[in-house]
């Protein structure tokens, strides 16, 4: 048995744009995991393996007290072991309305952690990142002005595993993960 402990930090790339107002609260999204992940010098779930995550909240602009809202977190991960689900932090943006003087990251469930990068706004808005490790919920915030909020596909996405998973080191059950 492999143990992924909490606080291990999955990358993935979006397979396909989520945003505040084209994604709905449930909705999922598939993903692609961007970096291997090893535990004692073992790769236990490869880089282009599969992932799954939820839309927790989207809020088009003016539904959210005038702004913006997305919030998503990752549910599953397929290893080459087989598929489990994970229990990960929310990555979350709230964007005000116009007129407004903040926008940026807000930390979902008990430990925020989580990194966005590649996101940039347009004229007066700035690239927006937010890093935050072990809990602090600290992060990191840059106006864009009054739009939507849009991920789109290959946007790179970290969450942090809320909970250990314990992997059950078998024969792959997923075909498309074994070798040919």
């Amino acid at each position: 048995m492999v143990k992924l402990p909490a606080g291990t930090r999955l990358r993935v790339r979006l397979d396909s744009d989520l945003g505040s107002a084209i994604s709905h609260a449930g909705d999922s999204f598939r993903a692609t995991v961007a970096d291997d992940v090893v535990v004692d010098g073992a790769v236990v779930i490869p880089r282009h393996a599969r992932a799954e995550g939820l839309v927790v909240d989207a809020k088009p602009l003016g539904h959210f007290k005038g702004g913006a809202l997305l919030s998503v977190r990752l549910e599953r991960v397929h290893t080459k072991f087989g598929s489990y689900p994970v229990s990960t932090s929310s990555i979350e943006q709230a964007e005000k309305g116009k007129g407004k003087r903040s926008a940026g990251f807000i930390g979902g469930g008990a430990g925020f952690g989580a990194l966005i990068g590649g996101l940039a706004g347009g004229g007066k808005g700035a690239a927006i990142g937010a890093l935050a490790g072990g809990g602090a919920g600290t992060a990191g915030a840059g106006l864009t002005g009054n739009k939507q909020i849009v991920l789109p596909a290959e946007t790179l996405l970290t969450f942090r595993l809320e909970h250990s998973v314990h992997i059950t080191e078998q024969a792959p059950q997923d075909p498309s993960l074994q070798q040919r």
